[in-house]
């Protein structure tokens, strides 16, 4: 699954064109390597995203095609 709708199906970012556009900005990571929205998402990738004064670090444990606002948390573990 690309990055930019991995982010979305799992709510790191709300919508797929801003997830796009923070990945052409440089601000998502992909095993400490900067990442662009059609990256392959894998199990065990590293995401780290940069967006504002915040950084969020998580590792992919699924990927799922659709997930629920209940289960969509299951596809990643919060690192830091």
């Amino acid at each position: 699954m690309r990055l930019d709708k991995y982010l979305k199906v799992t709510r790191l970012i709300k919508r797929r064109t801003i997830a796009n556009e923070a990945c052409d900005a440089g601000k998502v990571f992909v095993n400490d390597k900067p990442a662009r929205a059609s990256y392959d998402v894998k199990i065990n990738d590293i995401i780290t995203i940069c967006l504002g004064a915040k950084e969020l670090k998580v590792k992919v444990t699924a990927v799922s095609e659709h997930a629920t606002k209940e289960n969509a948390a299951d596809n990643y573990v919060i690192i830091q």
